[in-house]
Protein backbone atom coordinates (compact mmCIF):
# COMPACT_ATOMS: atom_id res chain seq x y z
CA UNK A 1 0.00 0.00 0.00
CA UNK A 2 2.79 2.58 -0.82
CA UNK A 3 1.24 4.98 -2.55
CA UNK A 4 3.70 6.91 -4.96
CA UNK A 5 5.60 9.66 -4.39
CA UNK A 6 4.14 13.21 -4.68
CA UNK A 7 6.38 15.70 -7.11
CA UNK A 8 7.55 18.67 -5.68
CA UNK A 9 4.83 20.91 -7.85
CA UNK A 10 2.23 18.87 -6.16
CA UNK A 11 3.23 19.86 -2.76
CA UNK A 12 3.96 23.72 -3.40
CA UNK A 13 0.06 23.94 -4.42
CA UNK A 14 -3.41 23.03 -3.57
CA UNK A 15 -5.26 21.39 -6.69
CA UNK A 16 -8.77 22.70 -6.63
CA UNK A 17 -9.80 21.60 -10.23
CA UNK A 18 -8.40 21.09 -13.46
CA UNK A 19 -7.96 24.47 -14.18
CA UNK A 20 -7.71 25.99 -10.62
CA UNK A 21 -4.69 25.92 -8.16
CA UNK A 22 -3.50 27.55 -5.37
CA UNK A 23 0.04 28.20 -4.04
CA UNK A 24 0.44 26.76 -0.36
CA UNK A 25 2.33 29.47 0.93
CA UNK A 26 -1.06 31.02 0.93
CA UNK A 27 -2.37 28.81 4.05
CA UNK A 28 -1.08 28.75 6.96
CA UNK A 29 -0.73 25.55 8.61
CA UNK A 30 0.66 25.38 12.57
CA UNK A 31 0.93 21.76 14.55
CA UNK A 32 -0.97 21.74 17.55
CA UNK A 33 -1.55 18.84 20.39
CA UNK A 34 -4.60 17.18 19.25
CA UNK A 35 -7.26 17.01 21.81
CA UNK A 36 -9.19 14.03 23.52
CA UNK A 37 -7.51 10.41 24.75
CA UNK A 38 -4.57 9.08 23.57
CA UNK A 39 -1.86 8.59 26.20
CA UNK A 40 0.91 10.01 26.98
CA UNK A 41 1.58 10.50 23.41
CA UNK A 42 -0.77 13.19 23.37
CA UNK A 43 1.24 15.28 25.70
CA UNK A 44 4.57 14.98 23.69
CA UNK A 45 3.57 15.20 20.17
CA UNK A 46 1.96 17.76 18.19
CA UNK A 47 0.04 15.95 15.24
CA UNK A 48 -2.99 18.19 14.92
CA UNK A 49 -2.83 20.81 12.60
CA UNK A 50 -4.44 24.09 12.71
CA UNK A 51 -5.11 25.79 8.74
CA UNK A 52 -6.00 29.30 8.16
CA UNK A 53 -6.53 31.15 4.31
CA UNK A 54 -7.24 33.91 4.44
CA UNK A 55 -9.63 34.34 1.53
CA UNK A 56 -9.42 38.28 0.77
CA UNK A 57 -5.57 37.89 0.56
CA UNK A 58 -5.84 34.86 -1.67
CA UNK A 59 -5.22 34.67 -5.34
CA UNK A 60 -8.66 33.38 -5.67
CA UNK A 61 -10.79 34.54 -8.50
CA UNK A 62 -13.14 37.59 -7.12
CA UNK A 63 -16.46 35.30 -8.02
CA UNK A 64 -15.17 32.68 -5.58
CA UNK A 65 -13.94 35.23 -3.50
CA UNK A 66 -17.42 36.31 -3.07
CA UNK A 67 -19.39 33.18 -2.87
CA UNK A 68 -16.73 31.87 -0.13
CA UNK A 69 -17.61 35.51 1.70
CA UNK A 70 -21.40 34.31 1.73
CA UNK A 71 -21.06 31.26 3.06
CA UNK A 72 -23.13 30.46 6.34
CA UNK A 73 -20.41 28.33 7.44
CA UNK A 74 -18.87 28.50 11.09
CA UNK A 75 -15.57 27.85 9.64
CA UNK A 76 -15.31 31.41 8.26
CA UNK A 77 -14.64 34.60 10.22
CA UNK A 78 -15.92 37.84 9.31
CA UNK A 79 -12.50 38.77 8.64
CA UNK A 80 -12.74 36.04 5.63
CA UNK A 81 -10.73 33.51 7.13
CA UNK A 82 -10.83 29.83 6.87
CA UNK A 83 -10.01 28.30 9.98
CA UNK A 84 -9.83 24.05 9.50
CA UNK A 85 -8.71 21.98 12.46
CA UNK A 86 -7.63 18.24 11.56
CA UNK A 87 -6.82 15.60 14.09
CA UNK A 88 -8.49 12.73 12.97
CA UNK A 89 -5.20 10.72 12.36
CA UNK A 90 -2.32 10.14 14.42
CA UNK A 91 -0.17 11.40 11.92
CA UNK A 92 1.13 15.24 11.59
CA UNK A 93 1.61 14.40 7.76
CA UNK A 94 -2.40 12.82 7.79
CA UNK A 95 -3.33 15.46 9.18
CA UNK A 96 -2.14 18.19 7.19
CA UNK A 97 -3.09 16.62 4.08
CA UNK A 98 -6.85 16.14 5.50
CA UNK A 99 -6.91 19.58 6.61
CA UNK A 100 -5.70 20.94 2.93
CA UNK A 101 -8.29 18.07 1.50
CA UNK A 102 -10.88 20.03 3.42
CA UNK A 103 -9.76 23.85 2.48
CA UNK A 104 -10.05 22.29 -1.06
CA UNK A 105 -13.58 20.80 -1.12
CA UNK A 106 -15.35 23.53 0.46
CA UNK A 107 -13.53 26.16 -2.16
CA UNK A 108 -14.34 23.22 -4.81
CA UNK A 109 -18.36 23.77 -3.28
CA UNK A 110 -18.39 27.19 -4.53
CA UNK A 111 -17.19 26.49 -8.06
CA UNK A 112 -19.76 24.30 -8.88
CA UNK A 113 -22.71 27.01 -10.73
CA UNK A 114 -26.63 25.03 -9.75
CA UNK A 115 -28.72 24.84 -12.56
CA UNK A 116 -31.38 27.48 -12.87
CA UNK A 117 -35.00 25.55 -12.36
CA UNK A 118 -36.63 25.69 -15.49
CA UNK A 119 -40.82 26.12 -14.94
CA UNK A 120 -42.77 23.42 -16.67
CA UNK A 121 -46.28 23.09 -17.21
CA UNK A 122 -48.43 19.78 -16.16
CA UNK A 123 -49.11 17.63 -19.20
CA UNK A 124 -52.67 17.27 -20.04
CA UNK A 125 -52.96 13.45 -19.08
CA UNK A 126 -51.45 14.27 -16.06
CA UNK A 127 -53.93 17.09 -15.21
CA UNK A 128 -56.67 14.72 -16.61
CA UNK A 129 -55.61 11.98 -13.89
CA UNK A 130 -55.18 14.23 -11.42
CA UNK A 131 -58.94 15.17 -11.84
CA UNK A 132 -59.90 11.65 -12.24
CA UNK A 133 -58.28 10.12 -9.04
CA UNK A 134 -60.00 13.04 -7.11
CA UNK A 135 -63.66 12.37 -8.01
CA UNK A 136 -62.55 8.91 -7.21
CA UNK A 137 -61.55 9.83 -3.76
CA UNK A 138 -64.62 12.22 -3.49
CA UNK A 139 -66.50 9.16 -4.37
CA UNK A 140 -65.28 7.23 -1.39
CA UNK A 141 -65.35 9.91 0.93
CA UNK A 142 -68.86 10.61 0.01
CA UNK A 143 -69.88 7.17 0.87
CA UNK A 144 -68.29 7.25 4.13
CA UNK A 145 -71.35 9.41 5.71
CA UNK A 146 -73.98 8.45 7.96
CA UNK A 147 -77.07 6.22 6.26
CA UNK A 148 -79.84 8.07 6.30
CA UNK A 149 -83.23 5.65 6.04
CA UNK A 150 -85.94 7.26 4.26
Amino acid sequence: MNTPPKSAQQLCVIQISDNLTLPLSEAEIHAIRAQGSGGQNVNKVSTAVHLQFDVRASSLPELYKERLLNLRDSRISKDGVITIKAQRYNSQLKNKEDALNRLAALIKSVTVQKKTRKLTQPTRASKAKRLENKAIRSQVKSLRGKVVDE
